[in-house]
């Protein structure tokens, strides 16, 4: 079974960081896409940014440029996304999602992605 355990989000002030982790277990493939996601209160659920293990593409949302740098680890089969120069808007919870075999952040997102982590929360506030 595909398990994704995200771990990282906590309490930050503005103008802070935090790393988020994603660890997938439950298959063997060595070929995958992860995404990470975010829900805001009473807001609808949004891409952040994705990676593609198979030729390491990034994909980042326009207000994640810049600010924000995903990087994956394959032999631990783990996602991070560092969020660097937080806002208060940034504010949601954080889930990351997978689908594995050789695809695309592009495909993953366009069709949408088949696992999904329980989310961790992360807080800017002063």
């Amino acid at each position: 079974e595909v398990q994704l355990v995200e771990s990282g989000g906590g309490l930050v002030r503005p103008g802070g960081s935090l790393r988020l982790s994603c660890v997938a277990s439950g298959f063997a493939s060595n070929n995958y896409v992860v995404g990470w996601f975010r829900q805001a209160p009473a807001k609808e659920r949004e891409a952040v940014s994705c990676i593609s293990s198979s030729d390491d593409h990034r994909y980042y949302s326009d207000f994640a440029k810049g600010r924000f740098s995903i990087s994956n680890d394959n032999a631990k089969k783990t996602v991070y996304l560092q969020m660097n120069t937080l806002e208060p808007e940034d504010t949601a919870v954080y889930s990351c999602a997978a689908v594995i075999g050789t695809t695309t952040c592009n495909m993953a997102l366009y069709y949408g992605m088949k696992y999904w982590g329980k989310g961790t929360l992360v807080t800017v506030s002063s």
